[in-house]
This record gives structure tokens, sequence and C-alpha cells, in this order.
């Protein structure tokens, strides 16, 4: 056998673990509503994440309320800090969310 382990992997490599920590699993389904409603969003949008941010930001939340994972600015998650209202709950022309403030164009 080498020295490399029975499969060929490292032993004497030491696991490395994630960036954020381990959070628990949603075992007893609580936030399964938001989730579904997310990958609903996602399929009827064809799969495009910035059209669904909105209950993206709903199902961390909720996630975060039940201590399924750790309690976090959602700023630090890629959502806006609220001024007002958060531009990513605001509505467009067509009625979905704006997940994204317009840009401003500079005209000299």
């Amino acid at each position: 056998m080498s020295a490399g382990g029975a499969f060929g992997g490292n032993r004497g490599a030491r696991p490395v673990p994630p960036e954020k920590g381990v959070f628990p699993l949603d075992h007893l389904h609580e936030c399964d509503l938001a989730k579904k409603e997310y990958i609903a969003c996602l399929k009827s949008s064809g799969y495009q994440s910035e059209k669904c941010r909105h209950l993206s930001k709903k199902y961390l939340e909720c996630r975060m309320e039940r201590n399924l994972m750790a309690k976090q600015d959602l700023s630090e998650l890629g959502f806006l800090k609220d001024r007002g209202t958060d531009s990513s709950e605001e509505s467009t022309s067509d009625g979905q969310p704006n997940p994204l403030p317009a840009k401003k164009t500079i005209t000299s």
C-alpha cells in the first residue's frame, strides 16, 4: 500500500473548515415555503437570479430568524442597506422587484 492511504488521499493533510462555518440543515422544513417560492421564481424567469433577489433575501432572513445560519448583515451577503426602503424591494415597470438601483448617468 502507498504512503498516501488506501484511496490515494494524503493522510497527513488536515481538513479546512468552510469559510462561514457549519450551519444546520433545515430538517424541520421551517423555511421550505421561502425556498420553494425562490425556486419557482428561478424556473419562471429562465434562471435569471437577479429577478428573484427579493425571494433570496426572504429565504436568508428566514434561516437567520430560526438560527439555521449565523445572523449577518444582509449588506455583507450582497443586499443593499435599507435607506427608507431597500431598492431590491422596489418594483420595476413590469411589476417585478428591482434587484439593483438604477445606474446614474453623468452628463457633462
